[in-house]
């Protein structure tokens, strides 16, 4: 049975991905700052932490978790996102960093923590945004929200070449629209093509097979961009 992580869960496709791969009969450990929303489905083979990613800390405990734990990561989805949606100009410094924090140096401190745990087969899959790929339509408002999903997208590049050799693979999955919570707050209004768990069931898929094919791809995942 395949040991699976998921950051950001308490909500959207991260809530979603937890149920499914339930559902299959993983084992998963859902991490998020709010435990409770799946704590409350009381799921088979689900263990639910509180997480803050951008604590280095909480990465620490983990660590120690995993050693006594799990033993054995297959699959890491780095979830988690962060959003800032202001005029750059209004931006502050704290928000700015929050956004970084969450988005790309906490999931790098997360990636450095499982790869002992992983295997040459593993797979860590990343989670990023279509704003984040060149030369895509860009938005207002959005500048540190997206400019650290290209982060993310960069280090997931030079992770693939730098472990090609031993594994694991990783990959970066850009998602267009997807109708969520944080869609709603980035964009007020606006009625994405695909739900949360439709995005959650092809994430799921492409985090056990995608490793089989690619390594070191970004892969633009949407039907529809705002």
């Amino acid at each position: 049975m395949k040991n699976i992580i998921i950051t950001g869960t308490s909500r959207g496709i991260g809530f979603e991905l937890v149920k499914l791969f339930s559902k299959a009969g993983y084992n998963v450990l859902a991490l998020s700052r709010n435990a409770k929303p799946i704590l409350e489905l009381k799921l088979k083979n689900v263990t639910a932490r509180e997480f803050d990613i951008a604590d280095q800390s909480e990465i620490v405990k983990l660590s120690a978790f995993l050693q006594t734990q799990m033993k054995q990561v297959d699959v890491l989805i780095n979830n988690a996102g962060y959003l800032v949606n202001k005029p750059f100009a209004e931006i502050t410094q704290e928000e700015f960093k929050r956004c970084y924090d969450v988005n790309i140096l906490g999931p790098s401190s997360l990636i450095k923590a499982v790869i002992p745990f992983l295997k040459k087969e593993g797979h860590v899959l990343n989670i990023s945004s279509m704003g984040g790929i060149q030369g895509s339509v860009k938005f207002p408002g959005l500048s540190a929200y997206s400019s650290s999903k290209g982060a993310i997208i960069t280090l997931t590049e030079l992770l693939a070449e730098e472990y090609k050799e031993t594994g694991p693979s990783f990959n970066v999955l850009a998602l267009g629209a997807v109708q969520t919570e944080m869609l709603q707050e980035a964009f007020p209004g606006f009625k994405a093509p695909l739900s949360a768990t439709e995005m959650a069931q092809y994430i799921m898929d492409f985090s056990l097979t995608g490793n089989k094919f690619y390594n070191g791809k970004i892969l633009q995942v949407s039907s529809s961009t705002p």
